[in-house]
């Protein structure tokens, strides 16, 4: 049997709210990336997608609720583009990591070439922003960060497995990677030039914490 008119009407119902929740998220992910989470309030997002308070208090009972679908939107976005790219198996262990470093750079790039300034990580954006202020929100942020630590530490483990790399802390190696790769993007936010991430970024493989005794 084919659908009937109620069936249709209902299958349009549910993706135009998909639709409208997804624009919403899609928009407030470009102002908090390119201003600030604490800058950005409810109603500038409204304005922004074009939408009612009314339909945003629908989809997201509060601004926490919005920045938290924010943040996995960014993830999932990562995860399917630099990190997909960058740490895929069938590359070498420590050529990933320069892959990574590569997408990176050409990522805020871009996100320069388009605002006219760097907007620098939006994870740890939101952690100098609101990591005192929100428990649950630095919770979050913290759970991406260590995520993405993890690329760093398989294909450190795999390094070591195959001879590349001498027998190293592998855990402490990828979160120190990982801080120092944070580390430069704030630099680079600071001097609005995606140009020192290409610079410094190579550096990020010398990087080494030696096992415990």
């Amino acid at each position: 049997m084919g659908l009937t008119y109620t069936d249709r009407s209902t299958i349009v119902a549910a993706m135009s709210r998909i639709n409208t929740r997804q624009h919403i998220v899609d928009t407030a992910s470009v102002l908090f990336h390119t201003h600030s989470y604490a800058e950005i309030g409810v109603a500038t997002v409204c304005n922004q997608a074009g939408v009612s308070k009314g339909s945003f208090f629908h989809f997201f009972p509060s601004k926490r609720d919005l920045i938290l679908a924010v943040m996995d939107h960014f993830r999932e976005h990562i995860a399917g583009t630099l990190i997909a790219q960058a740490f895929a198996p069938s590359l070498p262990p420590l050529q990933r990591i320069d892959k990574f470093v590569e997408g990176l750079y050409v990522f805020q790039k871009a996100q320069y070439e388009e605002f006219g300034h760097l907007p620098g990580c939006p994870f740890g954006n939101l952690v100098m922003e609101q990591a005192t202020q929100d428990e649950m929100l630095r919770q979050k942020a913290d759970g991406i960060l260590r995520s993405l630590a993890n690329h760093f530490r398989v294909a450190i483990a795999d390094a070591v497995q195959g001879g590349e790399l001498a027998a190293i802390d592998e855990e402490a190696t990828a979160e120190a990677m990982l801080g120092y790769l944070e580390g430069i993007q704030l630099l680079a936010k600071a001097r609005n030039d995606p140009e020192l991430i290409r610079r410094l970024g190579p550096a990020v493989k010398s990087i080494r914490v030696p096992e415990e005794t």
